[in-house]
């Protein structure tokens, strides 16, 4: 695996690489389509959704904050935060068509 962009970071960001394949392996995993009273309902899928969700913060992320938070600070230290503004405004990440903010903007960073 790749390093991080600060040494000081890469031993999160291998923490967090194993901790999101390992989830993620589990989240390809198919769901089950249908319960013993036959397909599952719409609610009933987005209750597994939600439980895939959940399994991921309590597993990963914690150690995902740690690095995001490492990584904003070596952006900051390294003077590529004002790089960084300016590619965002020359060319801002579109939403994808029919999403239900599709007219948003994404969130700017602080970093």
């Amino acid at each position: 695996m790749a390093h991080s962009l600060s040494p000081e970071c890469t031993p999160l960001k291998l923490e967090y690489d194993s901790c999101f394949n390992a989830w993620f392996e589990g989240y390809l995993q198919p769901m089950a389509s249908f319960s013993s009273q036959g397909p599952l309902s719409t609610e009933e899928k987005l209750a597994q959704n939600r439980k895939k969700a959940e399994d991921y913060e309590a597993r990963c992320g914690k150690i995902w904050q740690s690095y995001r938070a490492c990584v904003q600070k070596a952006v900051k230290g390294s003077g590529l935060t004002k790089m960084l503004q300016e590619a965002r405004e020359e060319h801002p990440l579109a939403m994808p068509p029919g999403s239900a903010a599709g007219s948003q903007k994404p969130p700017q960073s602080s970093a």
